[in-house]
């Protein structure tokens, strides 16, 4: 580029410059900085991590030294790292860039060229240089146009952790949502807690293993999913289970869900012009069931009230599924133990002894040998589960007792499954005795504690949302944004609960989100039912802040 011509206009009292700019190549509109040579820079707007999201801003792909930089840069106010975002109107998107402009965040396990990656845990990040490589599922979205804009946070080695108690080396980042201070969920809590508060971010990559998606997505009230497994090859992520490892997204707008969807997935995506002709459900409310508290009634009329606009919208009724059941009436060996029984230690054992064999034991060997044989800090809850696994046998692995199901040609899958976790709340300014009541797993399960300052221990049990995992089938989370009632009670969200904080002394709301389960290797048939109920207007596009339909973040 160069300057082919200046000027001079007078404006009263002052004189401003115009210089005209040739160039043989064309231009993105939008806006740029000039150099007095004629170099033009892009504009990036450095945007405050108010809610800690982040663990390492980055610039743009640097073509000379083929890796991405660090971003150094801060704002105005404490411990507000600088995430930079470039002007949406640079970009166009095409059949060949279908991602193009979209910004987009990476949680903290997936490798990226010229950063080094922490998977949660500062002694791992300063040990390890910068990558060379970048990870297949991110490379993907960046071959699509995708603007990487950072690295965020994840729990230490991807692990379920509660905020406060178990988050020692990083802070917790925090939940947007109601009054500011509930949990955000874990593994993928960066992914969560930054889409669901910055409007300037589109897309987040996340994992799942146990729930670590689906968790934060609930939490947060935006759409994610946990995919059939082994749908993209997990090259470079960090492992918790290579058996039960996902990749997926969190997102507030479908229809980039989707896009980002058949990027990644690329030919494994597979879509059906049908829906399936069964609609199933896993311990949904029931009209005229007994609540706990307003919450919990709020919640299961919002629950009641999307499942009859699905009805309607497939012109199905739905019916209660008890996999319990199921299984105990086609157990393929009779002496077979219930699933509660037989699943008990499945996923602990595996979490456990897989990441002890390909994280625990390569970090550690190289730390000590770096450091004259010393151990690096690991937050209690990953500690506890290796130290599981550790004692277990090397023999004391798990078989598959059931063979893979066939698709249906013209549906995929001969029935959507929904089911829901309510309405979560769960602070993080309590101590451990006071959350032992709650049972989530990974995101969606945390070990039960009953004592003040009790250890934790490993993720024994099962539950409904472990069926996906061990099934290997798609699960997609999708937050209610519309119900009959915003008409009659203005005090209440659209798809949100109310409920008494104890932090601001009024009442808040949180998101009420939705599972949907599908056969595996259906994906497809799950995003064009979502697409659809958009179209539709059952669902819509969650914003980001205090609720799903907007508002200030209460963090002041």
């Amino acid at each position: 580029m160069q300057m082919s011509g200046s000027s001079e206009v007078h404006l009263r009292n002052s004189t401003v410059s115009l210089t005209t700019i040739s160039s043989s190549t064309n231009i993105p509109q939008g806006p740029y900085f000039i150099s007095p040579t004629g170099d033009l820079y892009q504009a990036f707007r450095l945007y405050a991590d108010t809610e800690g999201a982040f663990t390492q801003p980055m610039g743009p792909f640097d073509s000379t030294l083929g890796t991405y930089p660090a971003l150094p840069a801060t704002v105005p106010g404490i411990n507000t790292p600088g995430v930079a975002v470039p002007s949406r109107l640079y970009y166009t998107r095409t059949a060949s860039k279908p991602l193009a402009g979209v910004r987009t965040g990476i949680k903290d396990i997936f490798d990226i060229v010229g950063l080094q990656t922490s998977n949660g845990n500062r002694a791992f990040e300063k040990l390890y240089p910068s990558r060379n490589t970048t990870a297949l599922p991110v490379q993907r979205l960046i071959d699509a146009g995708a603007i990487l804009v950072g690295k965020i946070k994840t729990s230490h080695f991807a692990n379920g952790e509660i905020a406060t108690a178990d988050w020692v080396d990083y802070h917790e980042p925090f939940n947007p949502r109601g009054d500011g201070y509930q949990d955000t969920s874990s593994s993928s809590s960066g992914p969560g807690s930054g889409i669901g508060s910055y409007p300037w971010l589109d897309l987040t990559l996340g994992s799942d293993t146990g729930g670590s998606i689906r968790g934060p997505s609930q939490i947060q009230g935006v759409y994610g999913n946990r995919p059939t497994r082994g749908l993209v090859p997990l090259t470079n992520p960090m492992p918790l289970a290579p058996q039960l490892d996902t990749a997926g997204f969190l997102v507030r707008d479908p229809s980039i869900w989707t896009t980002a969807a058949r990027v990644m997935y690329e030919d494994a995506l597979s879509f059906f012009p049908q829906f399936p002709p069964k609609l199933q459900t896993i311990y949904f409310p029931l009209p005229g069931d007994a609540a706990s508290d307003s919450t919990e009634a709020e919640a299961n009329t919002i629950l009641l009230a999307f499942l009859a606009k699905i009805e309607a919208f497939l012109n199905l009724k739905a019916s209660p599924v008890k996999y319990t059941l199921l299984w105990d009436q086609n157990k393929p060996e009779p002496t077979l133990p219930p699933l509660s029984v037989l699943l008990n230690r499945t996923y602990p054992t595996l979490i456990s002894k897989e990441q002890t064999k390909n994280v625990r034991d390569p970090f550690y060997a190289d730390y000590a040998a770096r450091y004259d044989g010393r151990l690096p800090f690991v937050d209690p809850v990953p500690r506890a589960r290796w130290a599981f696994g550790d004692s277990l046998p090397a023999s004391d692995q798990q078989q598959d007792v059931l063979p893979a199901g066939n698709n249906d040609t013209a549906y995929c899958s001969d029935s959507l499954i929904l089911y829901t976790s309510g309405v979560n709340i769960l602070y993080r300014n309590t101590y451990l005795e006071y959350v032992f009541y709650l049972c989530l797993r990974d995101g969606r399960r945390l070990t039960a504690r009953s004592s003040l300052h009790s250890p934790p221990t490993p993720p024994f049990g099962f539950d409904d949302s472990q069926t996906s995992i061990f099934a290997e089938v798609p699960d997609f989370v999708v937050p209610h944004n519309k119900t009959d009632r915003l008409l009659i009670f203005a005090l209440l969200s659209v798809g949100s609960a109310a409920y008494n904080s104890t932090i601001t002394n009024h009442t808040e709301v949180l998101p009420v989100s939705v599972d949907i389960i599908a056969a595996r290797g259906c994906d497809g048939v799950i995003f064009s039912f979502v697409e659809a109920l958009l179209e539709a207007g059952i669902v819509s596009v969650p914003l980001a802040g205090q609720t799903i339909t907007g508002g200030e973040i209460l963090y002041k």
